[in-house]
């Protein structure tokens, strides 16, 4: 277990383009997969390899991220000592007073005393919208076997788009030799946003990027720097995706419904765990029809239910008909409305006899707390 090893995860916003998703919410903060948010992926598996302190960097629409993850308890990190941190968010001046985010670097100088009293040896720091189940005692054990600066956790499967991700050249020594940033093209490995350093490097890169005005990981930091630190891949097989649109969200949703990927991710030596919840079972009305789909707890089925991941406590009425969609919690499809490739944000109202639909490639949104 990885007692050694603090967790540091990102939440900062990006231009990722998920439109209504992200207006009262941050992208970690997205719900996914019928029961969590893109948070609960992150969180787990730094407590699955037994890291016991992790610290949460806030920035901006962080309401609903600090209400699911309250005190840690249900991802066993409420301690007297350590435990969860739920670090403040902070403005950088400018000419309009708002608050500006330029760069994960600059995030980092900004904490950089409470990264002076981490207790640990090691910090992971990871982006806290990846959806993956990884075993990080195996990229732990490869950082010390190869006597790295950092280790990089990356996929040969891409899963973001090009424009927003980077990927690295490996040599035949398994030595990360390049780093692409931004490409047109998907090329080589993808990186997951996720390494793994000591943390006397991670304060000694924090103060240079600070006192050299470099703000960005992934510019500055990596591709600025790779020639200086020894940087070495870890490939991870395994299922991992990214949202970065609103398409790619509806895609990686409805990937779920396959039997593989989900024995893949919610593996259970390596559980994923969510804000607990103590739902009642959902109802399957008499003459109701639910095929191939996510339900979670304490929903109500009266209609007709396929292709579709449905959270908590969503009521479809008798005669409704919900097909190919994504029903956040609280959504209430009245009686014979038919949806198709939908949406719906939480405690959205469908009235009688609506018809919606969109397209697997640009699925119609309903933004939260709508009536139609």
């Amino acid at each position: 277990m990885l007692h050694n090893v603090h967790g540091l995860i990102f939440t900062h916003n990006r231009t990722y383009n998920l439109r209504e998703l992200t207006e009262p919410r941050c992208l970690s903060s997205v719900p996914f997969g019928g029961r969590f948010r893109l948070i609960d992926f992150t969180v787990s598996n730094l407590v699955n390899a037994g890291i016991s302190d992790v610290g949460v960097m806030l920035q901006s629409r962080y309401q609903s991220l600090l209400d699911h993850l309250g005190s840690g308890k249900d991802w066993d990190l409420a301690h007297h000592t350590g435990g969860l941190r739920l670090l403040p968010p902070y403005s950088l001046p400018s000419q309009d007073n708002h608050s500006e985010l330029r760069g994960q670097m600059d995030a980092l100088a900004q904490i950089e005393p409470y990264l002076h009293e981490i207790r640990q040896d090691y910090v992971f720091l990871a982006d806290g919208d990846i959806v993956a189940n990884l075993p990080l005692q195996k990229v732990y054990q490869r950082h010390i076997d190869t006597n790295a600066d950092i280790t990089l956790v990356c996929t040969k499967k891409y899963t973001g788009d090009p424009s927003a991700s980077v990927y690295f050249a490996i040599n035949d020594a398994q030595e990360i030799t390049d780093v692409i940033s931004r490409p047109e093209q998907p090329v080589g490995m993808e990186y997951l946003n996720l390494f793994l350093l000591s943390k006397n490097l991670l304060i000694h890169l924090t103060q240079h990027c600070a006192t050299h005005s470099l703000y960005s990981i992934r510019d500055d930091l990596l591709a600025g720097m790779q020639h200086q630190l020894k940087l070495v891949p870890y490939v991870f097989n395994g299922f991992s995706t990214r949202c970065t649109s609103v398409p790619s969200y509806f895609e990686n949703s409805m990937a779920l419904l396959d039997p593989k990927v989900q024995r893949d991710l919610f593996c259970p030596e390596r559980p994923i765990r969510t804000r607990d919840r103590n739902e009642p079972s959902t109802y399957y009305a008499p003459g109701s029809n639910c095929h191939n789909s996510l339900v979670a707890g304490g929903c109500t089925i009266e209609g007709s239910v396929a292709n579709s991941v449905i959270f908590q406590n969503v009521h479809i009425e008798k005669g409704a008909c919900v097909q190919n969609c994504i029903l956040f919690n609280g959504t209430h499809i009245q009686a014979n409305a038919n949806l198709n490739q939908v949406i719906t944000d939480k405690k959205v109202t469908i009235s009688p006899s609506s018809v919606l639909s969109g397209a697997s490639h640009y699925p119609l949104v309903i933004a939260k707390g709508s009536y139609l």
